[in-house]
């Protein structure tokens, strides 16, 4: 389904899937997993490198000389971008949303040791965001080059649908029956590619995203909106009545995007301490501790398998200076 879409290999490899033993007995909950896309060789990883390789893979196949991206100044897909371009050699231009005078740490600290060329567009929102890096590309086409900006989420989103498979064989090499897949309910590119590729291969998986970013309603509609892009981009209807096995949890969300919880906290220090799995504070620890409150109240009843996505954002534990 997915072979008419160029695509360059940074994953490396299907990345691990774990049982998460002493987790386990913390909660009593006997069959909690971990799939491990912070463990890939490109910079760190994350989620985002699923993306890029199809981003990056139109762009090589557009004939582009150079890679354009915007983002907070704490971005992974920023970083990880800038990672891409130093890995396959084609120039990076990264756009932050940021103070000129503001210093560089963590990930965008990384994404300047990578080579990227950086502009600081000041403290703009998403929106304007969006419109400067539009103007960027124009710019850069004005004066000859073969810019390709990167973050569709549509295209995006098919990295998940392969990991969806992926997992899908990982588990059954395993003799896993996996019932519940627990990913960040944020932006919705990873959340929609693994539910698309879970609902085509018809796998019985009960999604629950733990928001991170939005509310119900807002974290509803985008994924309805890049499932519907989706199906068109790749030529097949999403099952009727799949929908209703994904579930949106708001009970992590706190005062919101990138404010940590105490029991975000809490999940960090546990999680730490009992698998040795280091949990940045702006998506992994609060999707972590949803994962806890889940096998406590027994949403995830403790006779069926459960799969958390660790989508990684290693590098922004070193500017998050919370104590546990």
């Amino acid at each position: 389904m997915l072979s008419a879409f160029p695509r360059i290999d940074l994953v490396g490899g299907p990345t691990a899937l774990e049982p998460m033993h002493r987790i386990s007995h913390v909660t009593g909950h006997p069959q909690l997993w971990i799939k491990r896309d912070d463990c890939m060789p490109l910079a760190f990883g994350g989620n985002k490198v699923r993306s890029l390789e199809f981003w990056i893979g139109e762009a090589l196949a557009r004939n582009s000389d150079v890679l354009v991206v915007a983002g907070a100044l704490p971005s992974n897909q920023c970083r990880l971008a800038a990672a891409a371009a130093a890995k396959i050699g084609i120039d990076m231009l990264v756009l932050y949303a940021g103070d000129a005078s503001a210093p560089l740490r963590g990930n965008a600290l990384l994404t300047k040791r990578l080579g990227a060329d950086i502009q600081m567009l000041g403290p703009v929102g998403e929106e304007e965001r969006g419109r400067l890096a539009r103007r960027t590309i124009a710019e850069l086409e004005a004066a000859g080059r073969r810019p390709y900006l990167i973050g569709d989420p549509v295209l995006g989103a098919l990295g998940y649908v392969r990991a969806a498979q992926e997992l899908s064989e990982q588990a059954q090499a395993l003799n896993l029956d996996l019932r519940h897949i627990v990913l960040p309910g944020s932006m919705g590119v990873t959340e929609a590619g693994m539910i698309f590729g879970a609902a085509i291969l018809e796998l019985p998986w009960t999604f629950h995203l733990v928001s991170v970013e939005y509310d119900a309603p807002t974290l509803r509609r985008r994924l309805d909106d890049i499932l519907g892009d989706l199906a068109g981009l790749v030529g097949r209807a999403l099952p009727s009545g799949y929908l209703d096995r994904v579930r949106i949890d708001l009970g992590q969300l706190g005062e919101g995007y990138g404010t940590p919880t105490p029991a975000s906290l809490q999940a960090a220090a546990l999680f730490a301490r009992h698998e040795a799995l280091m949990l940045e504070q702006t998506y992994v620890a609060k999707t972590f501790a949803g994962l806890l409150k889940l096998a406590e109240e027994h949403i995830i009843p403790p006779n069926e398998a459960a799969c958390i996505l660790h989508t990684g954002g290693t590098p922004a534990i070193f500017e998050q200076n919370y104590s546990d």
